[in-house]
């Protein structure tokens, strides 16, 4: 299966049905009145949220949908036939925008969940409705309007409740196939992670959130650099983001120089994002010693937040994760209504950063494209992927 997280499609709602130019003719009724009935309404088109979905790809598949048009009046007063609405199934946590204005439009974040982005047509009017005092036999009519017409673009945000983030080979795809039955793909070098993936931790029978490991960032991300950029949009609906960090880096760099890189390339995509809930967690603390653990602790805790919550694991050893993941489930539970609020409201911030960061992506991808040092390739926005439950 393929992983599109973006995709253009054409929606053109159904034209109203014409009103209908008809007179009453009867045995014996020679002149009789108007008995043109009026047009049906044209079909609208909804998007509808389906849990099922996880990927836009089908889109590029079918990117044209057009509703149904509405039937023309008919004579003896009868109203024509109204066009069928037309409903496409979308992923949960698909935003859709104007393609042509960028102009945002909505979110689908809930089963069942219905948007309407094409308007069908009104329907005609036939002559009866202009039947008057003075003018006993009208033949004027009207014709249905139009339907709605535009290009959207469906930019898919997954949805998680914790979101992993961090350079590359710093230990996330071990960690979530350590604490969920996700498998993603792990090996010792960087960039063994190419796409988003997903994992539900079961802490009980009441108790389990999702968690989503991103390919790793590196220097000049914000810019373009390297893969995590183009999936940070993902994190913007978690409500805890676990930066980890390789107490033993392969490269022999500096884990406290690593740490800031991260978070200086956080906040330059997305302010909002960078102020969500974040907790610091040294990976692979089984390859450093207890001494050199907690003089890269205390160094650590000094350029933190204070009170910022700090955790030590391994996930070749299980060291720790059971605290962690326990921890994780515990803030969920004791989050009051107001701060789930003040979540939604910084989802929606962060997701309009990572709009406006994809919008000059995009710009930047296009001008390159146009040099003719990238040429485009219909797979630029694609990654195989298989999503494990």
């Amino acid at each position: 299966m393929k992983f599109v997280d973006e995709a253009t499609i054409r929606v053109e709602a159904g034209k109203g049905g014409n009103g209908c130019l008809s007179f009453r003719r009867e045995k014996y009724i020679e002149m009789g009145g108007p008995d043109g009935g009026d047009g049906g309404h044209g079909g609208s088109i909804f998007l509808i949220g389906d849990g099922a979905l996880n990927t836009l790809v089908d889109f590029r598949f079918q990117p044209q949908y057009r509703a149904m048009k509405g039937e023309s009046g008919r004579g003896r007063d009868q109203t024509g036939a109204g066009g069928e609405d037309l409903y496409i199934k979308v992923p949960l946590g698909s935003s859709v925008f104007d393609d042509e204005t960028d102009e945002y439009l909505g979110d689908i974040s809930e089963a069942e969940q219905v948007m309407r982005v094409a308007e069908g047509g009104k329907r005609g009017l036939g002559n009866v409705r202009f039947k008057s005092s003075t003018n006993r036999a009208p033949r004027k009519t009207t014709q249905g309007d139009p339907g709605e017409c535009f290009n959207l673009r469906l930019e898919l945000k997954l949805i998680a409740d914790v979101g992993l983030l961090g350079l590359p080979n710093a230990g996330k795809s071990t960690l979530i196939s350590s604490v969920s039955e996700a498998r993603p793909k792990i090996a010792d070098y960087p960039f063994t992670t190419l796409i988003p993936n997903l994992g539900v931790v079961r802490i009980d029978d009441q108790r389990s959130f999702v968690i989503a490991d991103v390919p790793g960032l590196i220097e000049g991300a914000a810019e373009g650099a390297g893969l995590g950029v183009q999936f940070l949009k993902h994190l913007s609906r978690t409500r805890v983001l676990l930066h980890l960090l390789d107490v033993m880096p392969v490269d022999g760099s500096d884990p406290l120089n690593n740490f800031k890189v991260i978070e200086e390339e956080l906040a330059k995509y997305s302010p909002a994002i960078a102020t969500k809930e974040r907790w610091l967690v040294l990976s692979k603390i089984d390859l450093l010693p207890e001494e050199q653990q907690r003089a890269l602790q205390q160094q650590l805790t000094a350029v933190l937040p204070e009170n910022a919550p700090l955790f030590a694991v391994s996930s070749a050893t299980g060291a720790g994760l059971k605290d962690l993941m326990n921890s994780i489930s515990d803030y969920f539970s004791s989050l009051t209504q107001q701060a789930l609020e003040e979540a939604r409201a910084l989802e929606e911030v962060a997701g309009k950063d990572a709009h406006r960061h994809s919008l000059q992506l995009r710009h930047h991808r296009k001008l390159k494209r146009q040099e003719g040092n990238s040429p485009r390739d219909e797979d630029d926005d694609t990654v195989a992927v298989h999503y494990e439950s």
